[in-house]
């Protein structure tokens, strides 16, 4: 499976945002939010994935025609 370059940093940015967001909640006693464990499992899982797609996958380096820029 080929990724493009937007592809590549779209899923890059979300790998990110969800360590952020797991760094955030590392701060929040589990016991004051119901299903806490459930919710880390998930951004576990997501991130997980993901970055499983960004290791396996190649990409190209340039743009198809219908996402490049026109000039």
């Amino acid at each position: 499976m080929a990724l493009t370059l937007l592809e590549r940093e779209a899923i890059t940015d979300s790998v990110l945002k969800i360590q952020s967001i797991q760094a955030s909640l590392s701060h929040i006693d589990d016991a004051k939010v119901p299903d806490m464990n459930e919710i880390h499992e998930c951004l576990d899982n997501a991130h997980g994935r993901l970055r499983q797609v960004l290791r396996s996958a190649n990409w190209r380096k340039t743009l198809p025609i219908n996402e490049r820029a026109e000039t």
